[in-house]
């Protein structure tokens, strides 16, 4: 599918969030509780914060997503080799 892109493109997507809402999508799995998401339309990204409410995605924020998913990651893999 090829996606056009217009100068009033930008403006319809935004104009069509603002009425209907943002359609987001699972961007990134950062642990089994804390996800990364984008707007299909807008590009909009937002995470999950510690209350379970969605926040917008600074940089500082996906930053503690990056070094959270290390941490999750090595523990993950110290829990599977204990096991086996």
């Amino acid at each position: 599918m090829k996606k056009t892109t217009t100068q009033h493109g930008k403006k319809f997507s935004s104009f069509f969030c603002n009425l209907f809402g943002h359609h987001y999508v699972v961007s990134k799995k950062v642990t089994e509780h804390i996800k990364e998401y984008k707007c299909l339309h807008c590009a909009k990204q937002v995470t999950t914060d510690v209350s379970g409410s969605l926040s917008l995605l600074t940089p500082q924020m996906q930053e503690i997503n990056n070094t959270l998913e290390d941490m999750y990651q090595k523990r993950k893999n110290r829990t599977v080799q204990s096991v086996a």
